[in-house]
């Protein structure tokens, strides 16, 4: 969620907050006083406190000055007296400051109340840290300095400082931040009129419970409350607590509600009452904070699943959303389309059932390497089961799908038609392993086979490798052209193709030499196959596309294959055998040594 932006606070406005802090101070000292001058619920630190948690830290010095001086002069005047003002400003300022500290560096929103987690930071630092010494300190210099109880004088600063931080803050908080004015322009009439009903029966509720009745029915506020937290959130819970304690204690310190029924002074019935407070406030507001935390959610996931619905309709690629068990839970339009079927026949099946049998298990095992690793994302290449698919190709990012427990419930997949790119593959690959001009194997491919059928031999297999280079071919392109050449090599590798029948690949060394590959074949057998090849060759003239034919020849050199020797000593002892046949006076076979 995104903060709002911290305010800044003018000097102008430093001092407004000062003069608002003392009107608050004296308030509070005036009517509601223990014996002593310590207020039963003091909300001045809480203004403090609020200022300084939406304000920008530089602004921090400006606030505590202006609130100190206030302080100072509002316990002067209407508490304890000029001579422990001094003590207990610096005091009330080390609190708020304390607070807003630990929030800010704990990273506590604007809105302590917008989630569990925040709320309890905040309470921990008001309650559990700050007041307590705060609490301490004011306990030493009342009893140094005036003479008084420190034990009493504790829980007196402790209950009253955190029921006015716990009550008024959350709701200063919502004001500062104009939180009222933005809910009632974007709240339906509806909404507002709930609100304000609730909260004007929550009044009356709490007139009744203190003013009209004459039994202890302090229970009766709780209901109320609760069903405040769930209709109008930690807004309308502050301001039913705020309620509760304006009504609740002005009857309690004038001797009204039930808390008269307790056999005490009025002082410990305040202290009473300070503690339904708090109870009331753990009862609601918590409450609030966890709905209000369930809402943000709620309208978090919304807003993701709309924007996946967004993209998953929109895009090119996609999308499928599988079980744990591989189960198709949603497929979209684009999915759908890719696939061929209606999304009704396809929710509920089986993803696997979609992809080619021979490449299910590569589709399985990455599904299952998604649901070990839910943190990365899976790729894998497969074709669909269709029947006579020989060109299509689909790839198929897969990524698991988390529940709150951070368990994988199932995965997303998406699907990419790479039928193109597949194409381009393929036609880069031919190109690469056929030569261009005659279709024989390229350089390159050749290779590959020979150093296939090494690894063969090795094993126990058998295979010779032939040579061949075209007799005085320089001849015929000096004579009657390149062209005419080149229609020479083209049909000199149709006949030995012809020639072979299968029984070997035909490759293309460079220029009029090429290589013969024969697997499975032993050096007697290779022998009668090149002079079966040499035989077709020779039988009849090759046409030069200009009205005249040509006869060619070619000289051979063979070797078998070992599978302990390396394919270009294999190719090397080849070589040599067939410049001894050219040497030998062309025409004619010979063999590697």
């Amino acid at each position: 969620m995104t903060r709002p932006a911290l305010r800044h606070i003018s000097l102008k406005m430093s001092v407004f907050t000062g003069l608002l802090y003392f009107a608050v101070a004296s308030l509070a000292l005036l009517t509601s006083r223990f014996e002593g001058g310590l207020a039963f619920i003091w909300g001045a630190n809480a203004l403090l406190m609020a200022e300084m948690m939406t304000a920008r830290m530089r602004a921090w010095p400006r606030l505590l000055i202006s609130c100190m001086i206030a302080s100072t002069i509002a316990t002067a005047l209407f508490g304890m007296g000029p001579l422990a003002a001094v003590p207990m400003a610096f005091i009330n300022a080390g609190e708020a400051l304390v607070v807003a500290y630990i929030c800010r560096r704990m990273n506590v929103g604007l809105q302590i109340a917008g989630s569990m987690r925040e709320l309890s930071i905040f309470v921990a630092a008001l309650a559990g840290v700050a007041n307590i010494l705060a609490g301490i300190a004011a306990g030493l210099v009342v009893a140094i300095l005036l003479g008084g109880d420190f034990p009493h004088v504790w829980l007196q600063w402790y209950s009253g400082h955190v029921l006015g931080g716990l009550i008024c803050t959350p709701l200063l908080l919502i004001l500062l931040q104009g939180e009222v004015s933005r809910w009632a322009r974007q709240a339906r009439p509806i909404e507002r009129l709930e609100a304000f009903g609730l909260l004007a029966a929550f009044a009356l509720c709490a007139w009744w419970i203190f003013y009209r009745v004459d039994y202890p029915m302090l229970f009766a506020s709780l209901l109320p409350l609760v069903l405040i937290a769930f209709r109008t959130g930690y807004a309308g819970s502050a301001a039913a607590i705020v309620i509760l304690a304006l009504i609740g204690g002005t009857a309690t310190m004038t001797g009204h509600g039930p808390l008269r029924m307790v056999a005490a002074s009025i002082p410990e019935r305040i202290q009473f009452f300070q503690f339904y407070l708090a109870l009331s406030f753990l009862l609601s507001v918590p409450v609030a904070a966890e709905l209000n935390s369930r809402r943000r959610l709620i309208r978090m996931l919304r807003d993701s699943e709309a924007r996946y619905r967004a993209f998953a309709e929109h895009s090119g690629d996609g999308v499928v959303n599988l079980s744990i068990d591989g189960i198709i839970q949603y497929v979209s339009p684009s999915a759908v389309d890719q696939i061929g079927i209606d999304a009704d026949r396809l929710l509920g099946q089986p993803a696997v059932d979609l992809i080619d049998p021979e490449y299910r298990p590569f589709a399985i095992v990455t599904h299952r390497r998604a649901l070990a690793h839910p943190g990365e994302a899976h790729a894998v290449e497969f074709r669909p089961n269709r029947p006579d698919n020989d060109f299509d190709w689909y790839e198929m990012l897969v990524r698991a799908v988390l529940d709150e427990q951070g368990r994988a419930i199932g995965v997303i997949s998406t699907v990419r038609d790479i039928s193109r790119h597949k194409a381009r593959q393929r036609a880069l690959h031919q190109a690469a392993a056929q030569d261009a001009l005659t279709g024989a194997d390229s350089r390159r491919a050749l290779q590959e086979k020979l150093d296939d059928q090494i690894a063969r031999v090795a094993a126990g297999g058998q295979a010779c490798l032939l040579l061949i280079d075209i007799d005085h071919f320089k001849s015929v392109n000096d004579r009657h052209g390149h062209a005419a050449g080149d229609r020479v090599l083209v049909g000199f590798v149709e006949r030995l193709r012809q020639a072979l029948r299968g029984t070997g690949s035909v490759g293309r060394l460079g220029g009029e030499e090429f290589a013969v590959l024969l697997p499975d074949v032993d050096l007697e057998r290779a022998e009668r196959i090149c002079e079966h090849l040499r035989t077709r060759v020779g039988v009849r003239p090759f046409p030069l596309g200009n009205g005249e034919d040509i006869a060619i020849t070619f000289s051979a050199g063979l070797g078998e294959l070992d599978g302990s020797a390396s394919a270009a000593t294999l190719m090397e002892a080849a070589d040599k055998a067939l410049y001894a046949a050219k040497g030998s006076g062309r025409n004619c076979l010979r063999f590697a040594a």
